[in-house]
């Protein structure tokens, strides 16, 4: 199971890669769309509004269960990836990349240094 080095982490398996631009990408972890099972619908909830860390942003639904997804850091959801409409499937394929789910605009780029890192991230999953 991979958890790239340069992307943040949360207890609740999302993960982020900061831009540098003031924008933030999140998804969830691999760990995560495993343990979810097959990926059959993505809910993404608030494009446009800003949200504060641990808000609810969306739900993603699998065969065996719904689950929240929780916003890692405050911010502006920006954009959503509409490919997960058609193609939810692709977060159990590719999480970190194809599969990503929303970009941000940051409020507060310092709440990232509160995230997990790699290392952090494979502890509490061990």
């Amino acid at each position: 199971m991979t958890h790239p080095d340069e992307l943040k982490y949360t207890r609740e398996h999302e993960w982020v890669r900061d831009n540098g631009d003031g924008t933030a990408t999140v998804g969830i972890t691999e760990f995560a769309q495993s343990e979810l099972g097959d990926i059959v619908f993505v809910e993404i909830d608030h494009v446009g509004e800003s949200l504060q860390k641990n808000k609810t942003f969306g739900t993603v639904e699998a065969v065996k269960t719904v689950s929240e997804l929780f916003m890692p850091v405050s911010g502006e959801i920006l954009e959503w990836n509409e490919g997960l409409e058609k193609e939810p499937e692709l977060i159990n394929k590719d999480p970190y990349g194809d599969g990503w789910m929303i970009k941000i605009k940051l409020s507060d780029p310092s709440e990232l240094e509160g995230l997990m890192s790699a290392e952090d991230y494979k502890l509490i999953i061990a």
